[in-house]
């Protein structure tokens, strides 16, 4: 699911432009109609054709429906302009031809470079008005200078009429294309959806819109609205006015909520699962100013408005790594928000100057939730904003997890440069998310735990090679119950050196998750099971046969090897059929019973018993009469007293 936000100076024909291409009316105001102009947030949506190919031919994916989000290019609107780019996944960049770049151009290609819109598309909008010969060359080289070093910096540039029709087809296909190339949504399972409208509906109540910009809402689902802590429920869902069960990643979704009233929400809330996030009046960030900024440096505790996704708060800057920082520069601030935020790890933001009203920069949220507010200048706490800003906490742990795990949350820890609070909170999570998967009990606090854990994605990887390991023994000996444990250990750990502790813990879940199952004292693949060919089953019948003959004086190790194989009375021994007393001796399971019962109700009967009255009972020879009293001692059913046997 992919969302396009429109983007440009006003009156460049930005409104008229999704008309054409959408058959939708975007300004949906009564005054934006009486203006000509628009004033706040329009939607629409658009199928467009199939990517095309490396190459330029035409591609084979099915055709696509995007949302499209209007924004005002009017420099009174630009806080509404804000509520609707935080969640797009391309712009949609108009330039008027016959006007070429504005303010408003240069600010609105700031704003979407702060917030590394990841891919764009430029509309070089009102062609057909243009007569004089050279002069489109001449704007789209003053474009191209404009967008160079911008995330805009090599997007297609089409002319278009939305009069005429005149290129819409290619920016169609421009579009496909440019998305097709962009990063997918990414999924973390952290649903929350950003509201730009809430409104009441006859016959539904509560409907709220905006960009999904994680995890999935299904129909059904118990939500909380942050900041308020409003609980709701979802009582359905609608993308481009169809109705779903499932909103999607990246889709614009209208949510028909009960429980709370519109009167109740305000643009800006979150719509998220119960308990999964967090408000913040205190967020520590990255911030980079632009480079033409009116207002020049950014000082310490600034006055700025703050918006990230669909909110808007004021706020105080606290420059932690220097006394200002100059247009074009960057630093370290910490951000005092005057009203609470929803925020989590990652969000791009952009701050403007209050008054006059301009964009003075942006940046990415790198901890929503610090300790405190932090004294400036402070080493320690510019290397951890440093090691948070090479990625998300959970990115960090999981990135320190997979180039040392199977690790001890200690050492997991230590090696993500995470603070021990954010460590704890976050690890705490993800164990149960089951993204990081501790191999035994791991008590609070985590960061001191040397409880070994493996991630999700490389306990997966260990569980396929056991089974491909396992597979592997089974075919080349399919008359062994399985494989030795220390074996199945000495071909998995490679070079590293894991302790029968670690090793029966992956033993353990590998049980637990049906990879492998214990067969006596080795391990195999479940439903593993010993089956003999016709061949080998004629001379396992041959075998029982001869045991059956003589029961007491039965075939030994060699000859019962003989007439089958090592392997087939290796078979036979693991599935009960016969007993092994020594290594020469053995017997058939059904007669090592009766025997074993003879002794026993002997013994109880006259109190002890010699190998001679084994011997004599059983019509046996003492070669065989001793092996089995020897085994019985070792069993400890009977202890040896003298030349006697009696029971333990």
């Amino acid at each position: 699911m992919r969302v396009i936000g429109t983007a440009g100076h006003v009156d460049h024909g930005k409104s008229t432009l999704v008309h054409a291409l959408t058959g939708i009316d975007p300004d949906r105001l009564r005054e934006e109609k009486e203006r000509e102009m628009t004033i706040d947030l329009g939607f629409a949506w658009l199928t467009l054709p199939a990517p095309r190919e490396p190459g330029g031919q035409p591609g084979s994916a099915l055709d696509s429906t995007v949302g499209v989000v209007d924004v005002p290019g009017h420099i009174d609107f630009i806080k509404n302009m804000l509520a609707g780019v935080g969640g797009i996944d391309a712009a949609l960049f108009v330039v008027a031809a016959d006007e070429g770049v504005m303010p408003q151009t240069e600010e609105h290609l700031a704003i979407l470079d702060l917030l590394q819109v990841p891919a764009g598309v430029v509309a070089l909008t009102k062609v057909d008005v243009i007569t004089e010969e050279g002069w489109l060359d001449l704007v789209e080289a003053d474009l191209q200078e404009t967008l160079a070093g911008t995330c805009l910096a090599n997007a297609p540039i089409v002319p278009v009429s939305a009069r005429t029709g005149q290129g819409l087809e290619a920016l169609k296909q421009a579009l496909a294309d440019v998305l097709a190339a962009a990063p997918p949504r990414r999924d973390r399972d952290q649903a929350r959806l950003p509201i730009d409208r809430a409104f009441s509906v006859a016959g539904f109540g509560t409907v709220v819109t905006g960009t999904l910009s994680d995890g999935q809402f299904r129909v059904g689902d118990e939500v909380e609205i942050v900041p308020g802590g409003l609980r709701a429920r979802i009582r359905s869902l609608q993308t481009h006015k169809r109705a779903v069960e499932t909103g999607l990643p990246g889709s614009r979704l209208a949510i028909n909520l009960t429980g709370v009233h519109p009167d109740e929400l305000v643009r800006g809330m979150v719509v998220a699962r119960p308990g999964a996030l967090r408000s913040t009046g205190l967020v520590d960030v990255r911030l980079r100013l632009v480079a033409n900024s009116a207002v020049g440096p950014l000082r310490h505790n600034q006055a700025v408005d703050f918006f990230s996704g669909a909110a808007q708060v004021a706020a105080h800057t606290r420059l932690l790594d220097a006394e200002e920082i100059p247009p074009g520069g960057s630093g370290w601030v910490q951000l005092r928000l005057e009203s609470p935020v929803a925020l989590v790890t990652g969000d791009r933001f952009i701050v403007r100057h209050p008054s006059p009203s301009v964009t003075v920069g942006g940046g990415q949220v790198v901890d929503p939730h610090p300790r405190r507010r932090w004294r400036r200048f402070q080493r320690e706490v510019l290397d951890q904003l440093e090691a948070l800003a090479r990625g998300t906490p959970e990115d960090l742990l999981l990135h320190a997890l997979a180039t040392m795990e199977p690790a001890s949350l200690k050492a997991l820890v230590e090696g993500s440069g995470l603070a021990a609070t954010t460590a704890e909170a976050t690890l705490a999570g993800m164990i149960a998310k089951g993204q990081v998967l501790p191999l035994g009990v791991a008590q609070p606090p985590l960061v001191n735990s040397n409880t070994p854990a493996l991630s999700i994605g490389g306990w997966r990887q260990l569980a396929t090679r056991m089974a491909d390991v396992l597979a592997e023994y089974h075919a080349q000996y399919p008359l062994r119950p399985g494989m030795a444990r220390e074996e199945l250990k000495s071909r998995l750990q490679g070079r590293d050196k894991w302790s029968p502790k670690l090793f029966n813990e992956f033993i353990a879940r590998g049980i637990a998750e049906a990879v492998l199952e214990e067969a006596g004292e080795y391990l195999c693949r479940p439903g593993h099971r010993i089956v003999f060919t016709p061949e080998q089953q004629a001379r396992v019948t041959a075998l029982l046969d001869a045991f059956r003959r003589q029961p007491y004086t039965p075939p030994s190790m060699a000859e019962s090897s003989a007439v089958t194989s090592p392997d087939i009375v290796s078979a036979l021994l693991h599935q009960g059929i016969l007993v092994r007393l020594s290594e020469d001796v053995l017997f058939l399971r059904e007669t090592y019973d009766e025997i074993l019962a003879g002794i026993v109700a002997f013994i109880r009967e006259h109190g002890s018993m010699t190998v001679a009255q084994v011997r004599d009972t059983f019509n046996t020879s003492r070669k065989y009469a001793l092996a089995v009293m020897e085994h019985l001692d070792e069993r400890k059913v009977t202890r040896r007293q003298g030349d006697e046997r009696v029971l333990r």
